[in-house]
């Protein structure tokens, strides 16, 4: 890996331009400038059709499970064009997107890239809100706000009742029974329309600045908001990491990869990695998930991923497996340039682990983690910590093309930026639109971060949590919320999936506990045991008030979805937990004698 790291060819050496202003905020640049990129994402799949047309594009399991199904990039093109022809066959109305509700799978690429080659918009909705849900409201909801021209899924059967009574009127199309559900389409139809020049036509039109997808923010921090993605701003993205990971370059990537499209870190940067450098993605069916991890474990083994790309909880579900099995973790690792994280903070025991099962199966090539931070507004990536890091918590320093600014707020720096890959606004919100950019138009992304070291930018940026997450007990004394939950989940693994930190106004800090499989086998009683052993261990190191949590309370019911306490990356929303929870908070600080379920320290 050192070797790997300290070529100039393969990876981008770490440098970094300060400029430093008169307020007391400065800003991060790369000196690197950005070289020019691709039109729109349909030049990408025009360039691999006919310069590789035999390259595998994309896999799924075939029907019984077994095998694969394959597409090449000829057939992948052949593919596009045809849906595309069958888009424009149907003439449908300008400035309303295709909305796509189910999980990814070669048909939903398919029908993704042939809206944007003809400069419509596409938008993956999280299938969770129709297969999952038990309250479709929530997916009527975000259909109205969409207003979509088309609507599909993959099966009438699974998805065809969520749309029932939605009150939209759009084509609706489906991969398998659509027969079963009144006027719907079956795909197979638009995949055997002739291609005309009329494709051609509609692409040679596409824009830089033309919408190709709307993404829904996750709504972390509030009601989630339409982004729009532009050709411009998704093609700029990869050729900033392109030349920070240069390797790409002569190195298609492969990837086994089940990080949803819905979601800027599948779609845009894991997806669109693949489609910018003519790789091949192999769709896991597989999740985080009990009973699901075992299909993402059973692919990484078949395919051997040259690039593995995880959140932190996917790589906390795998480790057992890795662990436990030498042979198993040999072929997983064999290819491996990197394991990479990304979407929450990666615990300091899951990165340890990681690196002693690589350190066994493959001594001689240590395993490069590494990590990158964005959003959805801007798509995604800001950072790439492209060097050896020692741990979790730093996130890189800015990409070609981007700047990064940090203001002072309150006891934190607030992080801003600017750039050619950052989001034009909100759609049909100009107001939210306005709130989110300061007056000399850089993107408030609502982090906080500092210098891992002032005297040298290029050793990158410490991730601080957001801002907007950090409350003050009522000594006035500021939790920073981010690094707290970071240290508590590592310090508590494996028995706790998440938590939640309380406190806003008190004299305490809380937590609301999420266990895991492994914590919810323990007894109440054991598992309290080892929240306050751990607790009592951080006020025997001196912790303060902001870094000593004094109470507990373990939550017996999972995290809602339908609630939007948690999202299918498996990350969990702060804000909605409190707000939906607020009797747990109360009772979790009423001091109540007797409450033995309640963990408490003094």
């Amino acid at each position: 890996m050192t070797d790997f790291l300290l070529d100039e060819n393969l990876i981008a050496p770490p440098r970094t331009v300060r400029i430093d202003f008169d307020d007391g905020s400065f800003a991060l640049r790369s000196p690197m400038a950005l070289k020019p990129y691709a039109r729109c994402i349909g030049e990408w799949l025009e360039r691999w059709a006919r310069e590789t047309p035999d390259a595998l594009a994309f896999a799924e399991r075939d029907d019984n499970g077994e095998g694969w199904r394959k597409l090449d990039y000829r057939a992948l093109r052949q593919a596009v064009g045809a849906v595309a022809q069958g888009l424009l066959d149907l003439n449908l109305p300008t400035g309303k997107p295709v909305v796509i509700l189910s999980d990814n799978a070669i048909d939903h690429a398919v029908l993704m890239l042939a809206t944007m080659h003809i400069g419509r918009t596409a938008c993956s909705l999280s299938s969770a809100y129709s297969r999952m849900a038990k309250d479709p409201s929530r997916l009527h909801g975000m259909l109205k706000a969409l207003g979509p021209s088309l609507v599909y899924a993959s099966d009438a059967k699974v998805y065809g009742g969520a749309l029932a009574g939605c009150g939209v009127e759009a084509v609706t199309v489906f991969s398998r029974n659509a027969q079963t559900h009144p006027g719907a389409m079956a795909f197979e139809q638009l995949l055997a329309t002739h291609e005309t020049p009329a494709v051609m036509e509609a692409f040679a039109a596409v824009l830089p600045d033309t919408h190709a997808k709307y993404l829904l923010t996750s709504g972390s921090t509030g009601k989630p908001k339409v982004v729009i993605n532009t050709h411009r701003m998704l093609c700029a993205n990869q050729q900033m990491m392109a030349q920070t990971w240069r390797f790409l370059s002569h190195e298609k990537p492969v990837l086994v990869d089940w990080l949803p499209w819905s979601h800027t870190f599948g779609a845009n940067h894991n997806l669109h990695m693949v489609l910018c450098h003519g790789g091949a993605l192999y769709i896991d069916e597989g999740r985080p998930a009990p009973g699901l991890i075992e299909k993402t474990v059973r692919n990484l083994r078949e395919v051997k991923p040259t690039l593995l790309f995880n959140v932190p909880r996917g790589f906390d579900m795998l480790l057992p497996f890795l662990e436990a099995d030498d042979a198993l973790a040999t072929e997983v690792f064999a290819r491996l340039r990197l394991a990479f994280y990304a979407a929450a903070a990666l615990a300091p025991s899951t990165w340890q682990r990681l690196e002693a099962v690589a350190q066994r199966v493959r001594p001689r090539r240590p395993l490069w983690l590494t990590t990158s931070w964005g959003a959805t507004e801007t798509s995604p990536a800001i950072t790439s910590a492209h060097w050896k890091l020692d741990g979790a918590g730093c996130i890189g320093a800015p990409l070609p093309g981007l700047e990064l600014k940090f203001v002072p707020n309150g006891e934190k720096l607030e992080m801003r930026v600017k750039g050619v890959s950052v989001f034009p606004g909100y759609r049909d919100a100009p107001r939210e639109t306005a709130e989110a950019f300061d007056e000399e138009g850089y993107y408030r992304i609502g982090d906080a971060g500092f210098l891992a070291n002032p005297a040298q930018p290029a050793h990158g940026v410490i991730f601080n949590g957001r801002v907007a997450e950090d409350f003050k007990l009522s000594t006035g004394t500021w939790v920073s919320v981010g690094t707290l939950r970071v240290k508590l989940v590592s310090l508590l693994a494996p028995h706790v999936q998440d938590v939640v930190l309380t406190g806003h106004d008190r004299d305490e800090i809380g937590i609301l506990v999420f266990a895991s499989p492994q914590g919810a086998a323990l007894s109440p009683e054991a598992m309290g045991t080892r929240i306050a052993e751990v607790l009592r261990a951080l006020q025997d190191e001196g912790a303060g008030s902001s870094q000593c949590p004094a109470c507990a309370l373990v939550l017996a019911e999972p995290p809602s979805l339908d609630a939007g306490e948690i999202t299918d990356k498996g990350y969990i929303n702060q804000r909605a937990v409190l707000t939906r929870r607020a009797a747990e908070v109360t009772r979790l600080h009423a001091r109540t004698p007797g409450d033995a379920q309640v963990v408490r320290l003094r």
